[in-house]
């Protein structure tokens, strides 16, 4: 079942240095764009990370420190990569967890600045586990019925997670063929930030989601302990939490203002 789209959507792996996604460096970004009418777009890019790449990273996705030498960093690749992403939808294999993370860091990083407002995300990974329980190489297996070559290659596992998601809609009826609804069934609970520190409560009011105030209103917090805005932004917290919570102050500001 081919894809009933609105408007594009760029289904997209990365390899990387690690999987922490304030400090780890993007090494590998494939990114395979489908446009409502049916045509198709491929580009895949080395990066130097400008950071070594661990021994033990590097069994997992075969991409060296030599290998990434000579390549162009993330800097330099930045404006090509969000012009090619910035009209879409994104999707991949456990993507809101962590590819749209270390993707949003990186582009901040560069002075692009991203966020997720106006497009969706559909994780292709949470609708596998929903319905099945299985990893990627195995939810390749399962819904195609191939082997899946070169895995832990982002090219691959791209392409993958695109031909996954056509089938998950062939056999599950009870999924819709729609983008917004796709990323409203694959997103595990409603978070303002990238890496889940700031959540909405059921009010629809942000509050923290780690540390002494846990639970807590984020207005309210900010009101009875002002100090505490200046130490994460501070401090090695993530650079889109750092965004948000920096328009949460402006938007309290402003309001005050009206």
């Amino acid at each position: 079942m081919e894809l009933k789209l609105t408007r594009p959507i760029c289904f997209f792996d990365l390899e990387t240095t690690g999987i922490d996604i304030g400090k780890d460096r993007i090494v590998e970004i494939s990114i395979f764009k489908v446009f409502p009418n049916g045509n198709k777009e491929s580009k895949t890019w080395l990066v130097n990370p400008t950071v070594p790449i661990p021994y033990e990273t590097t069994l997992v996705h075969g991409i060296t420190n030599e290998k990434v030498a000579n390549e162009p960093t993330f800097s330099a690749l930045a404006g090509t990569i969000y012009n090619m992403i910035k009209d879409s939808d994104l999707a991949g294999f456990n993507s809101d967890r962590f590819d749209i993370p270390l993707l949003a860091e990186e582009l901040l990083r560069a002075g692009v600045d991203f966020d997720m407002k106006g497009r969706v995300s559909v994780d292709v990974q949470t609708v596998f586990h929903k319905m099945e329980e299985r990893t990627l190489s195995a939810a390749f297996k399962f819904y195609t019925g191939q082997s899946l070559e070169n895995a832990h290659s982002a090219e691959a596992d791209t392409m993958a997670t695109y031909e996954i998601l056509k089938a998950q809609l062939d056999r599950y009826p009870e999924l819709q063929n729609d983008m917004k609804a796709l990323s409203e069934f694959t997103t595990r609970k409603k978070i303002a930030d990238f890496a889940g520190m700031i959540a909405f409560d059921k009010d629809n009011e942000e509050i923290f989601t780690f540390g002494k105030h846990k639970g807590a209103k984020v207005n309210q917090v900010l009101d009875a302990e002002p100090g505490y805005f200046s130490w994460i932004q501070n401090a090695d917290f993530p650079l889109y939490t750092k965004k948000v919570l920096t328009a949460i102050k402006l938007r309290k500001l402003n309001n005050k203002l009206n």
